[in-house]
């Protein structure tokens, strides 16, 4: 029987590397293969070649990560101007501009409707500055109403029209939007929630409106296209449901032939410091800028916990807690966002993935997370390209601790997968004719390319690594450990096949590993 220390990790030092230099050449080797199934014209493994890189082409440093020291409580309450005072008016729902895209086919209005007792109108924050206090003085308690000390109660949708500011201070406890009478904020101007709470309701249980059915109504809070929304300090909770546009909170350019017509500037703003919990999506936003996500606790939300989506750039996501998403990802970013900052996050518990990057989003920088306890992978690059991900720990996930797919000119640098239930990391190709994924290339020109330097694959059940058919792999002081069984380590993928190879340059030499197609490297002179 061997030792009972063989079933504990196995480093890979002078005894691997020594055991692997003396397979002779050539053993290990599978017999050749012509790929994944449906990608045309992948490299054999008899076309591949390993070689030695020269170290210093592989040298960089983390860039400068954004100062998150700036976006405070105090700068936000800077921002605002109280002057002129707004006012009050009352709107047909139907012939509300703020409200064009939800007058479709879907019949949300109709629901609506129904909930009021007269021809469906809308309260308009016009002309100014307003407070949850000025709303109560202004209107009727059926519409708005002050049910104690603190504690509002909006039973009507609210709109803040464009040059106009509503702020929820801190002198509200809660702001609560009923449920029953569909009762929804809509900012098309400033909104700014500061120190306070506001909460899906459900009067006649007098209780939170929490998830039910992702069909049904739930009020929501959504900015458009040129507006400014700041969360400070504050609980956003119980809101969003499965219609577009209604998700929770959700900041978002209009439709592109409404936005030309009203020449509106991609949405900004601030979410800093504050606790969102129960949403349908906790944070959705489309075309937006500049928006930054800091120091945030993000619990128990259904869909996502943080959404970006299509075309939204320069992006800080940072020194957030994300927590218990039921049914995806903690954090994913969609759709071309590009040039965005993912760094010093923990996500745990998702339904699916921890942090995700998708369909071309590229020029990120992703550093320093740690996504642990997640139901698939920590984290998972989809079809985006050249990013970075930087100093990540991923824990404990059920599949992978890092997975590539159909991506090419990534860098991963000190990232440590320690104990996931597939592989450390994972890169793979994947013909996607016939689905919905939007690739900018054809499919069929799939590739993935890696530069991986540093960090450490440790005990994850089927090894450290596993690539297949890439453009090109590079490894350099990466610290490899095998999970605890008999077989001590296996590398797998292609550079299993390649491994005595690999590990004589990697383990025993202690150079940089550069993997890739023989023709490819003919074509380049090396």
């Amino acid at each position: 029987m061997r030792p009972r220390l063989r079933r504990f990790l196995i480093g890979v030092g002078a005894a691997c590397a020594a055991a692997a230099m003396a397979l002779p050449p050539g053993a290990g080797a599978a017999s050749p293969v012509t790929g994944v199934a449906g990608v045309k014209n992948l490299p054999t493994i008899d076309n591949y070649i390993v070689r030695e890189a020269p170290a210093e082409s592989l040298e960089m440093p983390l860039p400068e990560l954004p100062d998150l020291k700036r976006f405070s409580l105090d700068a936000v309450m800077a921002k605002i101007d109280k002057k002129p005072a707004g006012h009050i008016r009352y709107q047909r729902l139907i012939e509300t501009q703020e409200l064009h895209e939800f007058t479709g086919k879907d019949g949300r209005i109709i629901e609506w409707a129904s909930r009021q007792s007269s021809n469906p109108r809308v309260i308009v924050v016009d002309g100014g500055y307003m407070t949850p206090a000025d709303l109560a003085r202004a209107l009727p308690p059926d519409h708005f109403e002050q049910t104690s000390k603190g504690v509002f109660v909006l039973r009507m949708p609210l709109i803040v029209a464009r040059g106009a500011t509503l702020h929820i201070d801190d002198s509200v406890r809660e702001f609560r939007m009923s449920e029953e009478r569909a009762a929804f904020l809509v900012n098309d101007g400033k909104l700014f929630i500061t120190n306070t709470a506001v909460i899906g309701w459900r009067e006649k249980e007098n209780a939170p409106a929490k998830f039910r059915d992702g069909s049904r109504f739930r009020p929501f809070l959504l900015s458009w296209g040129g507006t400014e929304t700041y969360i400070v300090g504050s609980k956003v909770n119980h809101l969003g449901y499965d219609a577009s546009k209604s998700y929770g909170v959700s900041i978002s350019q209009y439709s592109p032939g409404i936005s030309k017509k009203m020449n509106r500037s991609h949405p900004t703003g601030w979410l800093i410091d504050s606790e969102f919990v129960d949403n349908w999506y906790a944070f959705y936003c489309y075309e937006a800028d500049d928006i930054v996500i800091a120091r945030n606790k993000y619990r128990d939300n259904i869909v996502y916990g943080i959404d970006p989506h299509d075309r939204s750039s320069r992006l800080i996501i940072a020194e957030n807690e994300v927590t218990g998403t039921k049914k995806k990802h903690g954090i994913i970013t969609s759709r071309e966002v590009n040039d965005s900052w993912i760094f010093r996050n923990r996500v745990s518990g998702s339904g699916l993935s921890g942090i995700v990057l998708d369909r071309a989003s590229i020029r990120n920088v992703i550093a320093e997370n740690v996504v642990y306890g997640n139901s698939s992978d920590g984290i998972t690059i989809y079809e985006s390209g050249d990013n970075l991900l930087w100093g990540n720990q991923a824990v404990g996930n059920d599949r992978h601790g890092i997975r590539v797919r159909n991506s090419q000119g990534l860098k991963l640098y000190h990232n440590s997968a320690v104990s996931n239930g597939l592989s450390g990391i994972y890169g793979h190709i994947k013909d996607l004719t016939g689905t919905d994924r939007d690739m900018r290339v054809d499919p069929f020109e799939a590739k993935v390319s890696l530069v991986v330097v540093g960090g450490r694959l440790t005990n994850n059940k089927r090894g450290p690594v596993a690539i297949d058919r890439p453009l090109s792999l590079e490894l350099y002081k990466v610290e490899l450990l095998a999970p605890t069984s008999r077989d001590g380590l296996r590398i797998k993928g292609l550079i299993g096949e390649l491994q005595p190879q690999v590990l004589d340059l990697l383990v025993r030499q202690q150079v940089p590993v550069v993997i890739e197609p023989a023709g490819k490297a003919k074509a380049e002179g090396t």
